[in-house]
């Protein structure tokens, strides 16, 4: 019998092919020369690339073998997920393999922002002698405050405790069981910014976290205080920060990403003194890439052979029944809307399965509950084996329950979970008709029958007359159009829910007005990522 096909289309580490072993046909290809990938792809079964190859929908179909996508690093930007999710295509990265160099490129921006390292050396390059012009200072008995406490943030705070410096973070979804066993003291956003010395960003980049630093944060932070961003660009807003490094504001910052990269019309920010910039270096070391290509490689190997692939970001992998594989992105976004609805962290969680599914294993729909709940609320990218042990990370208990009796419909997938305030919140799902539309079916004890929508608006508020008229001039003024609405109430004159799906996103300020407005008790906009 012939062996499958890999096919690898830019420079990898050889280590990467030894971890493939002889059991592949191993063939190369230019992967940025269009014709020749599109047809080297007619007989590939597994396509490992990079950056700089576009695996895109025209790629795909033009590979009908295909069964795996491996990008060898973090970003999936240049493979089109959708298409080959629609084409059963398994799609894999390597989501640990950057982590260390990271945390170490963090460190490096911060001693270097400390003790002006740069500019030092570009001073004496340069014939100049000017020590007293740069002087630093120690980080000893500093504090940094780390925004986002995911597994990058917890790997430098091991390494400055080394330094002596008080860690503090910001992480809506840690324990403080969690915090403390990392020596760490949770603040509130606000009290971190007053507090810290330096702080660096390490949260994922969504709608709620995009300029989540801008003018007002930046003008909490203290005058001699340096930001790092070496996360997402993004994250920090580049305008309020050049204007805030100009009129110092803060002492400095050091960016290695950027909201465009390369940067676009951003020269007035790079150039100044007290910025340290990197071209996105955060994965640029021979150890995470020699990482990235074995991690893919090894998911390969798992791939073809039919096995459970720890870091598929589409699908499970291994064996799952047809009957079971449609529950998969329903429970996902059920994930996202149960973490979107939790205004504290999430200390336990029960992943309820009811109908004629429970006859089936569905073990990977806890694995998928799991990927939803974390998918938009840590910075690293979330898959099916490590969603459990952030879970664990975060002191999280997690149970699957099934019962092959559904009572209202013939398949209902729940998430219930206590969060530490010791409230209770739980969403439900269904797939109906023969179309399998995935709908939401319950939201805290409220019956409701809402399709999945990139934006959906959730409010709580006393049932009275012109609560919907006041809403729905708050969102026409705002030019933001409602696609879809439902509301829900147990009995008239009590507490109402209500579900709005909406076209594009809330502007800032908007749901904060809507809340105030309505004297809502729940407003929260989540987005749904595919």
């Amino acid at each position: 019998m012939s062996k499958p096909v890999v096919l690898i289309a830019e420079e990898l580490s050889p280590a990467t092919v030894d971890a493939l072993g002889p059991d592949f046909e191993v063939r190369t290809v230019d992967g940025t020369d269009r014709p020749a990938l599109l047809s080297a792809l007619a007989e590939a079964n597994a396509i490992l690339v990079r950056s700089a190859t576009k695996v895109d929908a025209e790629a795909i179909a033009a590979a009908p073998v295909l069964k795996v996508i491996a990008r060898a690093g973090v970003g999936l930007d240049n493979v089109d997920i959708k298409a080959a999710t629609t084409a059963g295509v398994m799609v894999v990265n390597a989501p640990t393999s950057n982590i260390i160099s990271a945390a170490e490129l963090t460190v490096g921006h911060i001693l270097s922002l400390a003790r002006h390292i740069p500019a030092a050396h570009a001073a004496l390059a340069q014939g100049q002698w000017k020590r007293s012009a740069y002087t630093g200072v120690e980080l000893y008995e500093k504090t940094v405050g780390i925004i986002g406490l995911g597994r990058i943030g917890a790997l430098i705070t091991a390494r400055l405790q080394a330094f002596g410096v008080n860690v503090v973070a910001y992480d809506p979804y840690v324990t403080s069981a969690r915090a403390q066993q990392l020596g760490v003291t949770l603040l509130t956003l606000d009290e971190l910014l007053e507090q810290s010395d330096f702080i660096t960003i390490h949260m994922p980049k969504t709608p709620e976290t995009t300029g989540m630093i801008g003018e007002e944060q930046l003008a909490k932070m203290k005058p001699t205080a340096f930001v790092v961003n070496v996360a997402r660009g993004g994250l920090i807003d580049e305008g309020a920060l050049q204007r805030a490094l100009e009129n110092k504001v803060i002492a400095g910052a050091g960016l290695d990403v950027f909201t465009s990269e390369p940067p676009k019309d951003a020269e007035a920010l790079l150039s100044l003194p007290n910025i340290i910039v990197t071209p996105h270096l955060g994965a640029s070391t021979d150890e995470a890439q020699e990482k990235a290509g074995v991690s893919v490689a090894k998911s390969v190997r798992l791939a073809l052979s039919g096995e459970l692939v720890p870091d598929a970001v589409n699908v499970a992998g291994g064996v799952i029944d047809p009957y079971v594989r449609p529950g998969i992105p329903l429970i996902e976004k059920l994930g996202q809307v149960f973490s979107g609805l939790a205004e504290s962290p999430l200390t336990s969680v029960d992943v309820v399965v009811k109908g004629e599914l429970a006859e089936f294993d569905v073990s990977v729909l806890k694995l998928a509950a799991l990927k939803g709940i974390f998918t938009n609320v840590v910075s690293e990218t979330v898959s099916y084996v490590n969603a459990p042990l952030l879970a664990e990370q975060r002191g999280v208990t997690v149970r699957l329950i099934t019962d092959p009796v559904s009572e209202e419909y013939r398949n209902i997938i729940t998430l219930t979970g206590a969060l530490s305030d010791g409230t209770q919140i739980s969403v439900s799902g269904t797939l109906m008709g023969t179309k399998q539309i995935e709908k939401i079916v319950e939201i805290n004890g409220y019956d409701v029958e809402v399709p999945f929508a990139k934006h959906l608006i959730v409010m709580v508020y006393t049932d009275r007359p012109g609560i919907v008229a006041v809403y729905g001039k708050e969102f026409g003024e705002a030019s933001v159009n409602i696609a879809g609405m439902q509301i829900a109430r147990h009995e008239a004159g009590g507490q109402a829910l209500s579900v709005l799906t909406i076209d594009s996103a809330a502007p800032d300020g908007l749901l904060d007005t809507l809340r105030q407005a309505i004297d809502a008790d729940v407003m929260v906009e989540i987005d749904i990522t595919e």
